[in-house]
């Protein structure tokens, strides 16, 4: 199925190499066969970030994917919104986008996906080469602030949110920018790290024009719909 491109444009993600220093900030997984299930490499990407984060307690080392069941809800949010447009912030090795891009591929859409960490990004292509869905995924290496800063006003259907969260206040101009009004704000860990949550969630309560509720899905979901009539 074909889908469609990414919100952040060819042109847009060259400019960017160019105004912000490191390797690869854009990452094109390569042509390898797909894997024989989607569910197979979801369910070796669970087993792998289980191990993984076990033996680390550095954050920069541990995957710290989201849930399976969070995977399946925002599979649904994105088919029920159908959704084409997605941008998510924190990629990790590629879990929690696989879940946005099959459900984004059904509507004939696609998934933008920022990472910071070079080691994740690496990690992320090498999924994505795998899962037959690379040609619905653009992976950006680079710092999220920048990279919202590039991407056009009202351009993204859904958001997800699901890293560094002392950063969330800093971006919430860049992303109510970029979402569309009837847009939709997913963001993770918002029961998990409900303290560390609690500026950003109340700097979207004191913002009109947005409906909010937080679900008792995973680790907790804040979802955030921008209203239809907002400019």
């Amino acid at each position: 199925m074909l889908c469609a491109s990414s919100i952040v444009s060819q042109a847009v993600i060259a400019d960017s190499t160019h105004l912000h220093l490191g390797v690869m900030p854009l990452f094109r997984a390569g042509r390898r066969k797909a894997v024989d299930s989607l569910d197979a490499l979801k369910a070796e990407l669970e087993q792998f970030g289980s191990d993984n984060d076990s033996k680390h307690s550095e954050r920069p080392k541990r995957m710290l994917n989201i849930t399976r069941d969070t995977g399946e809800f925002l599979s649904v949010l994105v088919r029920a919104t159908a959704a084409r447009h997605i941008l998510e912030i924190g990629t990790s090795n590629g879990y929690s986008t696989l879940w946005l891009a099959e459900a984004a591929c059904a509507n004939g859409g696609n998934v933008t996906t920022v990472e910071a960490s070079k080691y994740k990004a690496s990690l992320a292509s090498e999924t994505f080469s795998r899962s037959g869905l690379s040609e619905t995924i653009t992976l950006i290496h680079d710092d999220a602030g920048a990279v919202l800063s590039l991407v056009a006003d009202t351009s993204t259907d859904l958001l997800f949110l699901d890293s560094e969260r002392s950063e969330y206040p800093a971006w919430w101009n860049q992303i109510r920018r970029v979402l569309r009004p009837g847009g939709l704000l997913i963001v993770d860990n918002a029961i998990s790290h409900r303290e560390e949550m609690a500026p950003f969630a109340a700097l979207i309560e004191s913002e009109k024009g947005y409906t909010l509720s937080l679900v008792p899905v995973g680790k907790g979901e804040l979802l955030a719909v921008k209203a239809e009539d907002s400019a």
